[in-house]
């Protein structure tokens, strides 16, 4: 069976795939908003995962929606949640999808779809939603991801990856007059991480 996984290269959708790699054909999908061009540093991830990965690109408009809701709401939540529930409304669409999964963990606020959301994308698609994390808090996933891979770890603007937060991040930048300050008041500081490799055991 094929799972498309959405993928951007961090810890979290790096330890998905894995996890899954033992039951499924695993496919990496990675989501561009045609802001920043991220494939090229997913697509090396995934090449030293040992997965093949894929591009969709989706409609800028989706990012114009989530700066708006952004600066409506003062905080990033909803905007995430925004480009997260689309990322997968659209891979849910491809007629060869019958599996998608995520990187979504016990713990998180957002990205994170609520039980009626899930289930709603799963008969409107007919397809199944995998959360292979979700039975995991953040101290497991951590020590998971460093016994199992290399990885590079800083504050969200300081780390290179293929998530959604990069492209919002970077839109508000150039299209908002004070941009620069939208982003350092509105985004929470906190650690991301992007994997290099696998660890050799």
């Amino acid at each position: 069976m094929k799972v498309k996984v959405l993928f951007s290269s961090g810890k979290d959708s790096s330890l998905a795939a894995i996890l899954l790699e033992p039951f499924f054909d695993v496919k990496l999908v990675t989501i561009n908003f045609g802001i920043v061009p991220t494939f090229n540093i997913a697509r090396e991830t995934a090449k030293k995962l040992g997965f093949s990965c894929s591009e969709k690109v989706l409609d800028p408009s989706f990012i114009i929606e989530a700066a708006s809701m952004l600066i409506e709401d003062g905080s990033p939540g909803r905007a995430i949640n925004h480009l997260h529930n689309s990322a997968l409304e659209a891979v849910c669409s491809e007629t060869d999808t019958t599996i998608v999964a995520d990187g979504t963990r016990r713990d998180d606020k957002v990205p994170l779809l609520t039980v009626s959301e899930v289930r709603s994308l799963e008969d409107r698609h007919k397809i199944k939603y995998i959360r292979p994390l979700m039975g995991y808090g953040r101290s497991a996933v951590d020590a998971l991801a460093e016994t199992h891979l290399q990885i590079i770890q800083g504050e969200s603007d300081e780390v290179e990856k293929a998530d959604y937060e990069v492209e919002l991040r970077s839109f508000i930048r150039k299209q908002y007059i004070n941009g620069d300050s939208i982003v350092d008041s509105l985004f929470p500081k906190h650690i991301q991480s992007h994997v290099i490799n696998k660890k050799i055991s």
